[in-house]
């Protein structure tokens, strides 16, 4: 699908360079919860505006009052997606858009990964997301004996990020582009998290030595004071939650300096939509699904959607690299 005409190019290049450095949000409009939770685009060439509300604590209700509806589980991964920064991040905006443009009322429950995960592997959640690429042999933690696959089936994919290593600046580099050469290496990664194929069948196996933390802030804080010699990761997510970390001034600024992208990077990772196959209609909403898709892309308004995003929410996609502050 990359490539069918110079927009999308433009649209692939642009989300690269999100994912390679870090974005700086404004976070002035995060707090006003009707701009937060309003999806605005044009489809077919009619405007929409689509309301969303809070209806319990970490669930929200979108386009409320359509005949259809359908339950979605995410997680707080900013800049991708977050309950509380701007627009809720363009994956959120995107997805409200696909559906809503399907005439779905949709609920979005904001929860850890691993429980979003068992939400939708046991069909209490139509569809999980941002979800990378599962492997045909990727073993489901809900089932034990299963793989993912039999639980959920993945959509066409999306635009996403690089998935990197991170070092100690200064430091040598142990990894030098070979996975094979990270044998008993502490490594820390974030509980339930999907990184590449092969890191993760490696991590399996038991071939390094991981330290599991709760989220992307831990796992740079064990990296920061020693317990760990590496993390794994999508540098955006990484940065941001430094930034945004409940520390001062001074610590954001020991951390960034403190750390670095191990180059070459691991893996450019798309993002999926993982589409419960516990529920009676599950292909129905995949076939929807793929077809909003796609319809979005060729049409350039995935990449408009992303880009105002983007824009309106004072992300900064300057060349800026960890620790050269």
């Amino acid at each position: 699908m990359v490539g069918r005409c110079y927009k999308c190019r433009c649209f692939y290049a642009l989300v690269i360079l999100l994912g390679l450095y870090a974005l700086l949000p404004n976070m002035s409009p995060a707090f006003d919860s009707n701009y937060r939770l309003r999806v605005e685009f044009e489809f077919r060439g009619q405007p929409f505006l689509i309301s969303g509300e809070e209806t319990a604590p970490h669930t929200y209700v979108f386009n409320k009052g359509a005949s259809q509806k359908i339950s979605i589980a995410t997680l707080n991964w900013a800049p991708y997606i977050g309950e509380t920064i701007c627009k809720q991040g363009w994956v959120q905006q995107l997805t409200i858009a696909l559906l809503a443009s399907r005439g779905y009322e949709i609920m979005v429950r904001f929860l850890p990964w691993a429980r979003a995960v068992r939400m939708a592997e046991s069909g209490l959640a139509d569809i999980l997301y941002p979800e990378y690429f599962i492997e045909p042999t990727a073993p489901s933690d809900m089932y034990k004996g299963t793989n993912r696959l039999e639980h959920l089936a993945l959509s066409q994919k999306l635009p996403g990020g690089p998935i990197v290593f991170m070092k100690r600046k200064g430091e040598a580099d142990p990894y030098k582009g070979n996975l094979l050469n990270l044998k008993n290496e502490k490594i820390g990664v974030v509980r339930g998290y999907q990184n590449t194929p092969e890191f993760d069948a490696l991590m399996d196996r038991g071939f390094f030595n991981i330290s599991e933390s709760v989220d992307d802030l831990m796992n740079t804080q064990k990296l920061i004071s020693n317990r760990t010699n590496l993390i794994i990761g999508d540098p955006a997510v990484i940065r941001f939650s430094i930034v945004n970390a409940m520390v001062s001034q001074s610590e954001q600024v020991r951390i960034l300096e403190g750390i670095e992208v191990v180059l070459p990077e691991i893996q450019y990772n798309h993002l999926y939509y993982a589409v419960s196959k516990k529920k009676p209609s599950w292909e129905t909403t995949l076939k929807l699904l793929n077809a909003a898709i796609e319809e979005f892309e060729t049409s350039g308004l995935m990449f408009d959607i992303i880009s105002r995003v983007n824009t309106n929410c004072g992300f900064d996609v300057r060349p800026r690299i960890f620790g050269s502050e």
